[in-house]
Formats: C-alpha cells, structure tokens, sequence
C-alpha cells in the first residue's frame, strides 16, 4: 500500500504549479483550517446490546422492518483502535463523532452507565495520543427509546432538561479534552422528516400528509414543537458550557444546519418567490432564531398558532446561543410553486414549493455541484452576519458492492473543497470541512450505497477495512500535495472491493 500511495501523491504533486479554480492543495486554506472526517454512533459502533446500552429510537425504527439493521454496523466499538490508527495514517486532524444517549445513560436520565462512560474515554484518548482533534455531537438522532415511551421525546418540553443533563456529563468527563462541541444534528431535517413526513425516526406523522407509517403524530404541529424544543436544548445547553464549563475547558459549543442549495425551477416570478420561502421555511427555521431571537415572519404568518412563540427570556436564550455553525450540505435542489394544495396545515404545505433534485441527481447519485455550497455559504455570510462556519457533512454515495476505484467521489470531493476554498476567498469565516463518512456506515436509507472513504466488509465477522481511492486521493491533500482535475483520471487502487490492503 505504501507504494501505491507514493504512486498517488506523486502524481497528485505534478500538477500544474498555476493556480485555478480547480487547483489546490491544503497550504491555499487560512493556517489553522481544519480537515476531518466523520461518523456517528449508531452507524460505525453497533454493540447494541452490549455492556450496558439500552434501545434508541433509531433502534426501534431499523428493527420495525425486515432489512438490514446497525446492531453491528461497522464493530467501530470494538475495533476503535484500528479505526483511529487509519486515520492517523491518512493525517486528518479531526474526526467528528457522536455520543450514545442510552450507551452513556441507558434510562436517559439518572445513572451513568460506567462501560459506556470508558468507552468515550477510552476513544477520545486514542485519538488525542495520535494527534486527531475530537469534534463531539451530543445527538446524532438516538433518543433513549424509553424518554420517547415517556413522553414523546422532542414533543415534550421535558426533553430540555433531561437533554441538558446528558450534555453535563458529557462535559463533565470529556470537556477536558474536547474544545468543539455540536449540540443536535441536522435538527431541521429531524423536525420535517420524523415527525411531519414520518420517514425518520422516531416515525411521526397524521394522515393525509405523512408518507411513512402514520400511527402516531401530529404533522400539523409536531414538527414545529419538536424543532423548537430542540432550539431551547441546544440554547440550554450552551448556557450550561459558557456559565460552568467555559472558563476551565476553553471549548465552544454550536449546533448544525441541513441545508440544501435551492434555485428556482423555472424563471417565473411565482418559483422565485417560492425558493425564498423555502429558504426561509428550512434554512431560516434554524438561522432566525440564532441570530435574531424569532422565526422568519413569513413562517409565523403561515404556520399561525401552530408555530411555538418564544418568550422574551427564550429568545434571549437562543439568540446568541451557538459559537459556531456546523453545515450539512450534499447537493443543490430546484424549488417550484405549488399552485394548488391537496391538503393544508403541515410544515410540507405550509412552505409550498416542491422541492425536485437537480440535474440528473436521485436519492444514491448526487451530480457534482459546488456552486450549491457556495451558495449556502454566501447566503449565511450575507444574511446572517458571516458567523464561523465548519462544513460538518459532505460526500456523495456509491453502491457500496462496487470498485474500490471510487472516481467519482474524488471528483466531487476535489470539486466541493475547492468551492470551500472558494468561499474562503470570498469571505465567508469557514474553519473546518469533514467529509462523509470516514468508512462504509450502516446507512438505513438504503445499506447498499454508502459514503466511505474506507470499504467496510459487512459480510465478514470482522468487518475487514480497505482503502477506496478517495482514501489515498484525501490523504494526499491531507500531507501537502497539489490537486487537480486534470490528474484525477490516474488514480485507480482496484476493480475489486474484495481486496484488501493490510
């Protein structure tokens, strides 16, 4: 392997010394940029049932059908070593993981589970001794099934303070040794898709508008409640690090942003109007409220009632409350005016554009888009006062049977750090991009089409890693070489993913 990875770099380094859109190397990004890669828990650990862990939500959810589940995934909580020695090989200089809720508190809320608690230390030891910086969420969307049995989880107001307390010994006992912290992922997407269109756990929804199994919910108003109470945990949260933790760790804390690029599907008037609003229905749903302590107007003329209010001292809360901005982004979409609606009262009708993908995109094949990114950037740089942003997620899928000789996400990859390196030209205050995901994860959309960099062996018991080509091309941009398009059609490790470099 070593002399493939020789082969690779000095390929990558004999690209032209001029500089384009689409060369580059780590040296063009601000000293102090920060390049990573990421999983989260449920995906890469599994040992579900072992020493101590309890059900999530995300449990009950993969197990409600017959498909594939993430009770192993990739056996990360078994072969964490390994995992934390290829990355130190490849040089990233973070890696971002999650934390179990009922791993570390299994009831989720009261005692520590001890085996829980050692595997954290033990994983952000392991890391720290190979000089790779832990970026840490809190909630990657495993809720302790037994808070959702109790009272239905982010419905209820109850989750703050039982969310608040879980952040308290996570930054009890790691805060000494992680300084970045990510209070909820993807809280926007979590709101629309578990509990209006029903199609994430923890499954809610109301006939006419969910399209998953509406047993339960209320797609009127859950989504709005939910995201909401998960504004005031983060909120809650952050107070709790900046009036305890603060002082003595030197941390900071923020919380992330699913966010589409969206342009208008046709050149009317009414599909221009239409793509702002879902801007401000899905973007400004978070944005607004941390920058300026409200929803956007258009959402509070909408949604009426249905939408929360915060009260004075809320909107003091949350109006400040995150130190930086975590983005998710994967791809640009079209947004269209919905002349007529079938059904009103949900957030889907209430934002009124139909969201299409782009160009010849699906759901396991996204086109190479950058200017998307851009995009999202310049427009948070733009309207809400160009706060530190770090790209949390990015990556594209391929069918995880296929070649190694993955090209086509090296091509998006090079394509999206450029645009990062674009924005970081044009001003936008970006410290850090992670890409998605460091090795083949459970993913439950769908575990054939998967984001590694490493190829995951699920039909071996000891889920055998092997290096894509995106995981040499990644490692050469981490060690200083420059990268170009024009080169990229010379990298190739194998045609086979039964190959395994050891």
């Amino acid at each position: 392997m070593e002399q493939v990875l020789v082969l690779i770099i000095i390929l990558l380094s004999l690209a032209s010394s001029g500089r384009c859109s689409d060369v580059y190397s780590r040296n063009d990004f601000p000293k102090g940029f920060v390049f990573g890669s990421a999983v989260s828990a449920f995906q890469w650990e599994g040992a579900v049932d072992e020493d101590g862990r309890m059900p999530s939500i995300w449990d009950t959810y993969v197990h409600s059908s017959d498909g594939p589940t993430g009770d192993i995934a990739c056996d990360g909580y078994h072969k964490y070593k390994e995992d934390v020695r290829l990355m130190y090989n490849m040089g990233l200089d973070a890696f971002r993981l999650s934390i179990s809720w009922p791993r570390l508190i299994p009831s989720g809320r009261g005692p520590v589970n001890p085996k829980g608690l050692r595997f954290y230390k033990d994983l952000i030891d392991e890391l720290i001794r190979h000089g790779v910086e832990p970026h840490v969420t809190l909630y990657h969307n495993d809720l302790p099934q037994v808070l959702e049995d109790e009272y239905g989880g982010w419905i209820d107001k109850k989750i703050i303070d039982d969310f608040t307390a879980f952040a308290d010994v996570c930054f009890r006992e790691f805060g000494d040794k992680v300084k970045s912290w990510w209070t909820i992922n993807d809280p926007n997407m979590l709101a629309w898709g578990g509990y209006d269109l029903g199609v994430f756990p923890p499954m809610h929804c109301s006939p006419p508008f969910g399209i998953g199994n509406c047993s339960r919910g209320n797609s009127s108003t859950e989504p709005y409640i939910a995201l909401h109470n998960m504004l005031l945990a983060h909120a809650s949260t952050a107070r709790l690090y900046k009036q305890t933790y603060k002082d003595k760790q030197h941390g900071s804390v923020g919380i992330t942003l699913f966010a589409y690029w969206m342009v208008p599907f046709t050149s009317s008037e009414e599909d221009k109007i239409a793509t702002q609003r879902a801007k401000d229905f899905f973007l400004a749903w978070v944005l607004h409220p941390l920058v300026f302590g409200d929803y956007p107007d258009v959402m509070k003329r909408t949604a009426g009632e249905r939408l929360p209010s915060f009260s004075k001292e809320e909107s003091e809360l949350v109006k400040g409350s995150s130190d930086f901005l975590g983005l998710i982004h994967y791809t640009a979409m079209y947004a269209a005016h919905l002349s007529t609606s079938i059904h009103a009262g949900d957030f889907n009708s209430d934002m009124n554009a139909l969201l299409l993908p782009f160009g010849n995109s699906t759901l396991f094949k996204f086109d190479v888009l950058p200017w998307g990114l851009e995009g999202v950037l310049e427009y948070i740089k733009q309207n809400y006062g160009n706060p530190p942003v770090y790209i949390l997620e990015n990556g594209t899928p391929t069918n995880q049977h296929s070649s190694l000789n993955d090209i086509g996400r090296v091509e998006y990859l090079h394509a999206y750090i450029a645009a990062v390196l674009s924005s970081v030209r044009n001003g936008s205050d970006i410290r850090g991009y992670f890409q998605w995901s460091f090795m083949d994860l459970y993913e439950f959309i769908d575990p054939n089409y998967t984001y590694g960099l490493y190829y995951v062996n699920f039909s071996d018991p000891e889920r055998a890693r092997s290096p894509k080509t995106s995981a040499l091309w990644y490692t050469a941009l981490l060690q200083g070489s420059t990268v170009s398009s024009q080169k990229l059609k010379s990298l190739s490790v194998s045609s086979s993913p039964a190959l395994s470099f050891q």
